[in-house]
């Protein structure tokens, strides 16, 4: 072909279309497609006050080479956010919540390549975050029990600075160099907004196995039936342990801990006397104790009235008290001591936890557990007075604001 100036010019136009279609990335900060430009400023919800809930905007900052910037998708209202609203025991306010949350990464920095686990992470791509490492950046996901999130920083739960994209309640959040991120990609967003929730359960059954008594075949009780107790029957349930007794007072959330695995069921608004209520889960065993039990709840009579539940050399995991709920009393003689009750506590979870926690999710749905179903309320992010309103009066049981 003669190539006179005309088709010089046809060659030219159709070498730079076909480059900008293939969207060759630069060598930088990795930018996100036209389709996600990213606003000079993000919205966050900042509590401000007891029970109340301003939507502050602030500027987005520089993303430097081992930050990420991700926009939120969701994020599920946890009980301790709960306390927080309603009492400040962290004294944090003024401060950004959120610590259930899930998005995509619209920017990252040059040095970003993998996420925690090793797994590749590029624009595009949806992530959780766990911890905040700042003080130990070595430590690895499968150093199992070194290091508890109980002592480690999470976003959410940060103290307000001059970044203030800290929690989940917000349209962006800005994840630092140091921090833990999981690519979670292959799951879907309730799935993901799920995650932090099931990890606490993961490593409370975790906790209980260390015992040596949770076993296949258990007679295990749950006492607490809000989307704690009702994880813990799906854990258990996807591990193959089918005999599970339910304990709660709402019979909606009774009803639910049979969808998600739960054998039988006992309402202890229907007991006065705790003799009473322990021969009915003693009853719905077949006139047996449990092997096992899992104190779900905050409520310091529900952990002293559970030992009684449980039959000698039995094993207790507690793990219902995420702030100070009170004093619980028991009698170590005839409660702990003369049982041989093996009692161990959990609290939050660790990276494996995390990583574990998403094949849990996996098998949960694969074998037929409603875990959609958890999540029985979606809020935008200017409604979350509303939403937060709506978890405290236990209207539903995860929460959830969701960013469209």
């Amino acid at each position: 072909m003669e190539m006179n100036s005309a088709n010089v010019e046809a060659v030219v136009k159709q070498v730079l279309e076909s480059m900008l279609e293939k969207k060759i990335p630069s060598q930088g900060t990795t930018q996100p497609a036209a389709s996600q430009a990213i606003p000079k400023t993000a919205h966050v919800a900042m509590l401000t006050a007891l029970e109340h809930y301003d939507i502050k905007e602030f500027p987005i900052p520089e993303v430097g080479d081992g930050d990420i910037l991700v926009k939120v998708e969701g994020c599920g209202i946890c009980g301790t956010d709960g306390h927080e609203f309603r009492k400040d025991p962290f004294g944090l306010i003024p401060v950004a919540l959120g610590h259930e949350g899930t998005g995509e990464i619209v920017k990252m920095g040059k040095n970003v390549k993998t996420d925690s686990a090793g797994k590749p992470l590029k624009v595009g791509d949806k992530v959780v975050t766990c911890m905040i490492f700042k003080d130990d950046p070595e430590i690895e996901m499968f150093d199992l029990n070194k290091k508890n999130v109980g002592d480690a920083d999470v976003y959410g739960l940060l103290p307000d600075d001059d970044i203030h994209l800290n929690g989940w309640f917000s349209d962006y959040i800005f994840i630092r160099e140091g921090s833990t991120v999981f690519n979670v990609s292959d799951l879907d967003l309730k799935s993901r907004i799920l995650i932090e929730p099931c990890a606490v359960l993961v490593h409370a059954v975790e906790r209980a196995k260390t015992t040596g008594i949770l076993r296949f075949n258990s007679r295990v009780v749950v006492q607490g039936c809000g989307p704690i107790g009702l994880i813990c029957i799906a854990v258990l349930r996807t591990m193959g342990i089918e005999n599970i007794v339910a304990v709660d007072g709402n019979q909606q959330r009774l009803e639910f801990a049979k969808r998600m695995g739960a054998d039988k069921s006992v309402d202890f608004t229907q007991y006065k006397e705790i003799e009473n209520l322990a021969g009915a889960v003693k009853d719905a065993f077949g006139g047996h104790l449990a092997d096992f039990a899992f104190q779900c709840t905050g409520s310091p009579v529900a952990h002293s009235n559970i030992y009684k539940f449980i039959r000698n050399g039995g094993g207790l995991c507690e793990l219902g008290f995420f702030i100070n709920g009170g004093d619980a009393t028991i009698n170590p003689h005839f409660d702990l001591c003369s049982k041989e009750i093996t009692l161990v506590g959990s609290w939050v979870y660790t990276l494996r936890d995390y990583a574990t926690t998403f094949d849990f999710l996996k098998r949960a749905k694969a074998i037929g557990l409603p875990m959609d179903d958890l999540i029985t309320h979606e809020f935008p992010l200017e409604e979350i007075n509303e939403a937060h309103q709506t978890n405290l009066a236990m209207k539903g049981l995860k929460i959830a604001i969701v960013n469209k």
